[in-house]
Parts: C-alpha cells; structure tokens; sequence
C-alpha cells in the first residue's frame, strides 16, 4: 500500500463512508497519504504486514470492535495506533490505554488537533528528528532528562526522544510545571479533559504508572513522580527529595 513518495500512509478504519471520505481528505491535505478500510478484514487484506504507517481506529465498527483490531495490531506489528471514540465510551478508554493504543480522542474532535496527535505518534515512531535543539526558556529539566515544550517531547540525557503518549505527556508536562505540590487527582483528571467519574481512580493509575517505568530510574521507588496516599501526587524536578 506504500506509495513513491515518503509521505506516511495512515490506515482509516471506520464503517461510516463519509467519515473515511472526510478523514481521508484530511491526512492528504495534512501531508499524509490515506487508505481507507470499512471494518477489520479489510484491513487485514492491506498484507501481513500490513504496509502502513499507522492506523486510525473507531472503537465502534458496525458489528464488530475497534479494540479486537487494536490488540491484533499490538500484539503482531510495530504500528502506531491512534484510537477515535464516541463522547461517553469512558470503558473503551481505559481499555485502549492499557492494550497499548498510542493516543485516542473523542468525536467531535478539532481535525487540527487529531492531525497534531497523528504527527506526534509518527514522530515517536521515527518518522521525523529523534533530537531537539532546545531554544532558551523551552525546556524543563529534572535529573538527565528534559521536557521540550516546544514539540512536546521529553528527551533523555543523549537527546534521544522518550516515547510518550498524548496523555501521558500532558500529565508530565503539568506536573512539571506545578512541582513540589501535591496535586489531588480531580485537578490531574481536569488537565487531561476527562469528564470521568466511575473510572477515575484506574484511568490516573494506569498514566502513573506508565509515567514512573519512563522517567524514574526505579519506577517502584519513585524520587519524582511520588504518591501522598488519600491526597494526590507530587514531582520533584531535583534529587533532593524525601
């Protein structure tokens, strides 16, 4: 499916022909090349592997579910999974965050924004720089690793991209920008946009988590990114920290 040119070929699996319609004109005005898949098994017809860059999921496929897909792709390929969920799918959420979906965003969605979040993937896939020239008053620094604020990525003590979800970045980024403040986790839940309730507790674990195996030397002694039980999480950009 990969054509001439080095522009990303991005998978839109959506049962809805205008959406793909609509979705496809988008990546090709964005740079992308686009090809379109109705369900699961037309994507599974794309090859095995498949030749693509990334896929671009809606968790609710006519009869079937966009999280089969999802974990198929995870378990079988390195492709970057962005997933597209309805406003309410709070469970889908939690289960494409924790089956190794790299982003999801929720319809209706700002196409600037997914495009954004497209790039972002790919780029931690490699397609575009690994390395960063910070400009002054860009960046935060915490021991050997530093968070470019200006593409949005945190770099290690080389300059090498750590890979980090949407969400998981954004998380990063505000305890970074509020540190040595214990932060409850409804403020955490706002940052991110989620209107959760039931689901509150394991969506903010499942990012924490994920967050210490990447920045903390020993992800289960955290020196950073710490828990204050019954109040919240605190960061610590030095290493001076109790």
């Amino acid at each position: 499916m990969q054509t001439g040119k080095d522009d990303p070929l991005i998978a839109i699996v959506d049962d809805d022909e205008s959406v793909r319609d609509t979705l496809s004109a988008l990546m090709r005005e964005s740079g992308f090349d686009a090809v379109c898949c109705p369900g699961i098994a037309a994507f599974m017809a794309l090859g095995d592997p498949p030749q693509v860059d990334l896929a671009l999921i809606d968790l609710r496929l006519r009869g079937e579910s966009g999280l089969t897909l999802a974990i198929h792709i995870r378990e079988r390929y390195e492709i970057p999974i962005v997933m597209l969920t309805g406003v309410g799918d709070e469970i889908d959420k939690i289960i494409g965050l924790e089956t190794g979906a790299d982003d999801y965003l929720i319809k209706p969605f700002n196409p600037r924004e997914l495009v954004a979040r497209i790039r972002a993937v790919l780029r931690r896939y490699g397609h575009g720089s690994a390395k960063s020239n910070l400009a002054t008053g860009q960046g935060i620094a915490f021991r050997d690793m530093r968070i470019d604020v200006q593409s949005r990525r945190l770099l290690d003590a080389q300059g090498d991209e750590v890979p980090l979800t949407n969400a998981e970045y954004r998380l990063l980024e505000y305890f970074a920008r509020n540190p040595d403040r214990v932060i409850p986790r409804p403020e955490l839940l706002k940052e991110l946009g989620s209107d959760m309730e039931r689901y509150v507790d394991r969506t903010i674990d499942v990012l924490i988590l994920r967050l210490r195996r990447k920045i903390e030397p020993v992800p289960s002694k955290p020196v950073h990114l710490q828990t204050r039980r019954a109040q919240g999480y605190i960061f610590n950009l030095g290493t001076d920290v109790a």
